[in-house]
């Protein structure tokens, strides 16, 4: 006959067994980051704007643990682009750090570099974000809901490695 400790022992097992299954299966899919991003590896397209539609997709940063997170992807000419605000997000350090990663558009797995797109240079990136209001934002204008101007937003280029 097994002891109250030996139960407890087994029920945190499960409960541990549980929740790790959970962070790696479910996770990437809502709002807590995870550390499998799925899809099937595919050959980048010569050029995202034929081949995809802004969506919501998901990036994987390089390093350890791997992070896997929701993301707004717009697709551009080379690559794909992400933003963030300028609020110390987790996901872009990482990008930072280590640059090489994955993205994840559909069921379509793409191996990337992550580019930091700073100062004047975000320009043409943002005005494929954002059309023609971006004069507006760029203005002082701000994404409904959002305290941050546009301009000071972290923008990343992923781009085929």
């Amino acid at each position: 006959m097994a002891t109250k400790k030996q139960i407890a022992g087994i029920a945190f097992i499960v409960v541990l067994v549980i929740a790790a299954t959970t962070y790696v299966f479910v996770t990437p899919y809502n709002r807590t980051a995870g550390i499998r991003i799925g899809g099937t590896l595919t050959t980048p397209p010569a050029d995202f704007t034929t081949a995809f539609k802004r969506g919501t997709g998901q990036i994987k940063t390089g390093g350890f643990p791997p992070f896997v997170v929701n993301v707004s992807l717009v697709p551009f000419k080379e690559g794909f682009i992400t933003s963030t605000r300028p609020d110390g997000g987790y996901w872009a350090d990482r990008a930072r750090l280590a640059p090489n990663g994955y993205v994840r558009h559909g069921n379509s797995t793409f191996a990337m570099k992550a580019t930091e797109v700073v100062g004047e240079a975000k320009k043409p990136y943002l005005q494929a974000m954002f059309g023609p209001d971006l004069n507006r934002r760029l203005s002082g204008g701000v994404i409904i809901g959002e305290s941050e101007p546009v301009g000071e937003w972290q923008l990343f280029l992923w781009t085929p490695r």
